[in-house]
C-alpha cells in the first residue's frame, strides 16, 4: 500500500521527523526560508497533506490550486491567522492545528519580557557587552518592581492565566479585558472597555487572537492611553500591534518599555525598533523549548494518523 506523502514546510524535532517518516512518504523543505505561493501551490498537488508553520501563507490561491492532492493541512502551531480557513472548507481539505501544548513555554517568554523590560536588562547587558559600563553606582539603570503592580491582560485563554498565575508569584495585580468573559475572570480586575485597562494597567500583556477584529488594536491612540511608565509585552499575534506608532511612543516616551516576541510582517521587524534601548525584542521565541517543539509535531502526527485512518482529526478547526 502506497504510504501518504507529506511536505514539513521547516525542519521538525528529530524525534518527531522519526515518527512520520515511519509511517509516511515524508519531504522537508531543507532552506532556512520560507517557502512561497509557488512552491506552496506545488506542495499541494504533489502530497496528501501538508504541514506549514506561522511563516507559511497558506493563501486562497494555494489552497485551490488546480490539480491538488492534499486533503489536509496539518500546522505546526497553535494559531492558523496565516491559513485561508474558508478556502479551505470550500475545497473540503481538512486543517488542523496544535493547541494546549504551548502554554507553559510561552506564558514564562511573557514574563521574561516583562521582568526584562521593567528591570531594563536589555540595556544592561548591551551596556556591558559593549564595554561601557562603568561599574555600581546608585542611580544606575533604575527600573521598577513589580510587586503591587497591576498586570493588564488583553484576552484571557490558557496562556494568559498561566502568565497571570505567574505574576502574581512576584506580587502583581492582575486585570482583564477579554471579547468572552470567563467564570474565572471574576479573581482578578475586570474591564470590559481596552482603553479603561489600558488606563491602569502597569504592565500590559497582548493574548488576543488574531484577524481582522483584532488588527493593530493598538495603535497611537491605545498607546496615549497608557501610563508613560507602562510597560507593552506582546507574546499573541505581532498584528496586534502598529509597529510604528509603538516606536513612536518608545522614542518620545508615550510609555516607558516594550518587549516582543512576535511581529506583524516577521521575520522582518520595524526597522526603528531595532536601535530602541527601551524595546526588548526577542526572535518569536514564545514556544521554543525542545519539550514543547517536540510535542507540538507529536500533535499535528496525531492529527494525521487519525485522518489517514479514516477517523476524524482531533484538533480540527477547519
Amino acid at each position: 500500500m502506497t504510504r501518504p506523502r507529506i511536505l514539513l514546510t521547516r525542519r521538525w524535532p528529530e524525534a518527531v521527523e522519526a515518527r512520520l517518516a515511519a509511517r509516511y512518504d515524508v519531504t522537508r523543505n531543507e532552506t532556512d526560508m520560507s517557502m512561497d505561493a509557488a512552491a506552496l501551490a506545488q506542495a499541494m498537488r504533489e502530497h496528501d497533506a501538508l504541514c506549514p508553520t506561522v511563516t507559511d501563507r497558506i493563501t486562497r490561491d494555494v489552497i485551490l490550486t488546480e490539480g491538488r492532492r492534499a486533503r489536509i493541512i496539518g500546522n505546526y502551531g497553535a494559531g492558523f491567522e496565516h491559513i485561508d480557513l474558508d478556502a479551505a472548507r470550500e475545497a473540503g481539505i481538512a486543517v488542523t492545528n496544535t493547541p494546549d501544548v504551548l502554554t507553559d513555554a510561552t506564558a514564562d517568554i511573557a514574563m521574561t519580557l516583562i521582568l526584562m523590560a521593567t528591570r531594563r536588562a536589555g540595556e544592561g547587558e548591551r551596556e556591558l557587552r559593549a564595554g561601557e559600563w562603568t561599574g555600581w553606582r546608585p542611580t544606575h539603570l533604575l527600573g521598577r518592581s513589580l510587586r503591587g503592580k497591576v498586570l493588564g491582560l488583553v484576552g484571557y485563554g490558557r496562556i494568559a492565566r498561566a502568565v497571570a498565575d505567574r505574576a502574581k508569584a512576584f506580587g502583581m495585580k492582575i486585570a482583564v479585558h477579554s471579547r468572552s468573559r470567563a467564570e474565572d475572570v471574576r479573581e482578578a480586575d475586570y474591564h470590559a472597555s481596552l482603553q479603561s485597562l489600558l488606563s491602569i494597567a502597569d504592565v500590559v500583556s497582548l493574548h488576543a487572537p488574531g484577524g481582522a477584529a483584532t488588527r493593530r488594536m493598538i495603535d497611537a491612540a491605545a498607546l496615549s492611553a497608557m501610563k508613560r511608565d507602562a510597560v507593552l509585552v506582546n507574546t499573541g499575534r505581532g498584528t496586534l500591534i502598529d509597529e510604528a506608532a509603538l516606536a513612536v511612543a518608545l522614542k518620545v516616551g508615550t510609555i516607558a518599555a516594550a518587549g516582543l516576541d512576535v511581529y506583524e510582517r516577521e521575520p522582518a521587524v520595524e526597522a526603528a525598533l531595532i536601535d530602541l534601548p527601551n524595546a526588548v525584542l526577542l526572535p518569536h521565541l514564545g514556544s521554543a523549548t525542545l519539550e514543547t517543539r517536540e510535542a507540538m509535531g507529536m500533535k499535528v502526527a496525531d492529527n494525521l494518523d487519525a485522518f489517514f485512518a479514516g477517523h476524524e482529526p482531533f484538533d480540527r478547526v477547519a
